[in-house]
């Protein structure tokens, strides 16, 4: 409060606020199945607020150490769970290693950040559901690049073992495969990303 000879002139309220795009994301990634636990070091008057967006049926923790939350997901994964720990602040830099996948959000990426598998700009939080997406068809597109490089090298083979090629063809098919291989990658990767609108995200 502003209080002037006795006379109050106004005062500052401080509200909880979340990230951009939260609700959003959160909706998106219940449709395909992710179940979600909140770790925070801070009091649990938020609680309230946070179950509007995570639902009832989501396991809070609040008031927790670094040390806790890296012993809670130790627990999930002894239990066969998959676990994808999102953080940002230095205090989840253990739970962050200790997950199979330690998603880092940060203000500014030129900034030091917790050790983590992703390293996400802030401002492109709202995106992550989609990025999710693009990293299982950038997997597709990895394991078809080793289909189409296995298909090159058993024909390439094959007729190298028959003497029906020149060492001089050879010589310029075996580097004009990996060049094909590199743009079937590339090009395709940026295919999925343009259609799931990720190329002006910051990684």
């Amino acid at each position: 409060y502003v209080k002037i000879n006795g006379e109050i002139k106004g005062f500052f309220s401080f509200g909880t606020g979340f990230r951009a795009g939260l609700k959003d994301t959160l909706e998106k990634l219940k449709t395909k199945g992710y179940r979600f636990s909140v770790l925070s070091g801070d009091k649990s008057a938020k609680a309230q607020d946070l179950r509007a967006y995570f639902g009832e049926d989501t396991p809070m923790h609040f008031g927790c150490s670094p040390h806790e939350k890296q012993d809670y997901i130790e627990k999930l994964r002894q239990s066969g769970e998959e676990v994808m720990m999102i953080g940002d602040g230095l205090n989840d830099a253990g739970a962050l290693m200790q997950s199979n996948i330690g998603w880092a959000v940060s203000e500014d990426i030129n900034n030091f950040t917790p050790a983590s598998d992703v390293i996400m700009e802030s401002k492109s939080f709202e995106k992550m559901a989609s990025l999710i997406d693009y990293i299982g068809y950038a997997k597709k597109i990895v394991i078809a690049s080793f289909i189409l490089s296995l298909m090159y090298n058993v024909v390439g083979l094959s007729i190298a073992v028959q003497g029906q090629m020149s060492p001089f063809i050879a010589a310029i098919l075996m580097p004009a495969s990996s060049i094909s291989i590199i743009l079937f990658t590339t090009s395709s990767a940026r295919i999925v990303a343009r259609i799931k609108a990720l190329r002006t995200s910051s990684i």
